[in-house]
């Protein structure tokens, strides 16, 4: 018995000549591995993002070559590796350019400011990679949890202050190597305090003074990122979004900015 050859439908002519700019597969779940400072690596589990352009005389692409390419990189899944990942994306599928976006939990071992209590901390990473033709463009990305305390309201109140946990979003672009834990460090000074997973009645003593002693606004702490971002010669462009989740109010407060153009060098 002959087999029957299967039609591709994907590749079977489009008339509307409409080009596709992103298409591919969202949301994959999958182990990677990533550097750490102080430990060499860190296993994690990512979300993946992986698209690719799509002429527009083509129907559709191939969605299972993305989930094969992933898997045959198993257990490689790296920042070193995106680049070979996202070439075998455009050679597998024919594109010009391909995407990559993995979106991670990041944990790092902090040590609180009194007691000296060790905790593991985590912070919201992601690497965005886009080999267009055989350009490479690379964006790191940290979402750094902050407290900050309102400069309005201990200028105005008789006793105290209101304060409420913030989340200062940070993406970078850079010449050498980045560590994340160094950004998250750099970030962490841009509010009001840092935060931890774990304090005793000393810690929690100081990081409320601490607070006190150094209210900012969501304008300030996007302000001073700014600031340390762009004395960092390493880094070549930023975004900061802050946002601050209001303790009196039902909505948040919410600032961002973004340098320039690349530095060239």
């Amino acid at each position: 018995m002959t087999s029957k050859v299967m039609p591709d439908l994907q590749q079977s002519r489009d008339y509307r000549k409409i080009p596709i700019q992103k298409v591919g597969v969202k949301n994959i779940s999958y182990p990677i591995v990533v550097q750490d400072k102080r430990k060499k690596i860190q296993h994690t589990v990512a979300t993946v993002d992986m698209y690719v352009d799509l002429p527009h005389q083509f129907k559709g692409t191939h969605m299972s070559r993305f989930v094969e390419i992933l898997n045959r990189h198993r257990e490689q899944v790296a920042l070193d590796r995106l680049e070979v990942i996202l070439k075998e994306m455009q050679q597998k599928l024919g594109a010009r350019t391909a995407h990559l976006r993995v979106e991670f939990p990041y944990f790092i071992d902090k040590i609180a400011p009194v007691s000296k209590a060790r905790s593991l901390m985590e912070y919201t990473c992601e690497f965005d990679a886009c080999m267009d033709d055989t350009l490479l463009d690379f964006v790191l990305g940290v979402k750094v949890p902050v407290t900050s305390l309102c400069p309005c309201s201990k200028e105005l109140s008789r006793f105290g202050a209101h304060n409420q946990r913030s989340i200062i979003s940070v993406k970078v672009r850079y010449r050498d190597f980045i560590w994340i834990e160094d950004l998250v460090e750099l970030i962490e000074q841009c509010g009001s305090s840092p935060l931890y997973a774990l304090l005793k009645r000393s810690d929690e003593k100081y990081v409320t003074e601490q607070a006190f002693e150094n209210p900012r606004f969501v304008e300030d702490m996007v302000r001073e990122a700014y600031l340390r971002l762009a004395a960092a010669e390493n880094i070549t462009w930023f975004s900061v979004e802050a946002e601050n989740f209001e303790s009196i109010h039902n909505h948040s407060a919410y600032a961002a900015v973004e340098s320039g153009l690349p530095k060239k060098g």
